[in-house]
């Protein structure tokens, strides 16, 4: 017999039907990029859910919203220029809707969740008007040293109206890694409906959830990921706010994300083009039309918690000393929810100043600057950025000099030698 409390369920944040039917159930974790300072170290963190559900009636997989957009976005810890390999991947979308559109001086991009800058210097460079919008004031103030104009607002159809009213519609309006961080996807993307040109282009990125599914991914899952797409799902929320998607890119980054364009629906000079119905085909032949699609990652979920428990704990009774690459929000997802600490880890690194000199949340880990690894010669570094994990290898490729190895937890634990 159970004897399990009735939950009350939240309310689907596209179509409004009654989650009940739980895609991956994470625990009780705080916020993934609230950095704890030495100052707070004796203080109480506030955790909260991270229970994702999937709607039974549309199929969109999410989190209520336990935290609010406010605590999480105001102060961000993440700046983007932090990665090279993220910075070579958004210097080539800038050649390639250059050269796919034919932007130039006379054309306006705007970005939605512009971070630090690391997207629009490149157009800049090369002369095309741009502006951002970003709601942390910390980070804006990184894009706006650099010469890029930004809005610091949260984005809606409010702001959308000011935005198009005080500087004008969009050729280009797009945003990386930010629909999944929007609590009102209505609001959100009626927002995009109204600060685009008629005859402009959308491109979003995201991480792909059938990709998050093959490669459990779950440690993506976080308070600040409200949504998590598939292509499916995404079109009937564009469709919603009549933009049509013509087009879409399978991208290898973050663990495999996805490119989608789109345009106002009365815009016939864009045509869909092939991709759209091969990604649905593939989407459906995975499952992902159906709730009995999702109904296996959970357990997915617990094995590969077993799996990295079973590496530590083995490693640490042979003397292993284990140090943590990466203070990302996966990063903390995953070490609340295998509830691993500085019994396991001996320190973190991230090459984030702001990050430094901070303990991680929930798991308190203290968080240096890369360069310690040099000086405390550890025999495994953990890297909690799996999605970068080639660059990290790259860049620490010295700890091979006293026989140190790389360990990887995503989708499975595996060691690099």
């Amino acid at each position: 017999m159970s004897h399990a409390f009735a939950r009350i369920p939240s309310p689907c944040r596209f179509c409004g039907a009654p989650l009940d039917e739980t895609f991956s159930d994470l625990g009780m974790a705080p916020p993934c990029q609230s950095q704890v300072s030495p100052q707070n170290e004796n203080r109480a963190e506030a955790f909260y859910p991270l229970h994702a559900f999937v709607c039974g009636k549309c199929l969109l997989v999410q989190i209520p919203e336990y935290v609010s957009p406010k605590d999480i976005f105001t102060e961000y810890a993440y700046f983007s220029s932090f990665s090279d390999s993220w910075l070579k991947h958004v210097k080539s979308y800038s050649d390639q809707m250059v050269e796919r559109f034919g932007f130039g001086s006379k054309s306006q991009v705007i970005e939605l969740a512009s971070n630090d800058g690391y997207l629009l210097q490149w157009f800049k460079e090369k002369g095309i008007p741009v502006l951002g919008v970003e709601p942390a004031a910390n980070v804006a103030q990184s894009a706006i040293k650099k010469g890029i104009p930004t809005v610091v607002k949260f984005f809606g159809r409010k702001t959308a109206q000011e935005v198009a009213q005080e500087h004008g519609q969009a050729d280009l309006l797009l945003g990386n890694n930010v629909l999944a961080h929007v609590p009102d996807l209505i609001d959100f993307v009626g927002g995009m409906k109204i600060l685009l040109k008629p005859s402009g282009v959308i491109t979003m990125e995201f991480p792909h959830l059938l990709q998050l599914m093959d490669q459990n991914q779950f440690d993506t899952i976080y308070h600040e990921h409200f949504s998590y797409f598939s292509f499916f799902v995404v079109e009937k929320v564009f469709a919603h706010h009549g933009i049509t998607l013509f087009d879409v890119e399978e991208l290898p980054t973050h663990g495999g994300s996805l490119r989608i364009y789109g345009r106002h629906s009365e815009d016939a000079s864009k045509p869909v083009g092939p991709r759209v119905a091969a990604l649905k085909a593939k989407e459906e032949k995975a499952g992902l039309f159906k709730p009995e699609g999702y109904r296996a990652f959970g357990e997915k979920v617990k094995e590969t918690k077993r799996q990295v428990l079973e590496f530590l704990i083995q490693a640490k009774r042979e003397g292993k000393r284990i140090v943590h690459y990466g203070a990302a929000g996966k990063s903390n997802t995953l070490l609340n929810y295998c509830g691993i600490r500085t019994d396991f880890i001996d320190y973190a690194v991230d090459r984030n100043p702001y990050k430094q000199g901070n303990y991680l949340p929930g798991s308190r880990i203290p968080v240096f600057p890369p360069e310690k690894i040099r000086e405390t010669k550890p025999d495994y570094l953990f890297i909690g950025v799996w999605n970068l994990k080639e660059e990290i290898v790259s860049q620490t490729a010295y700890i091979r000099e006293w026989g140190g190895k790389w360990v990887v937890p995503i989708p499975k634990t595996f060691v690099i030698d």
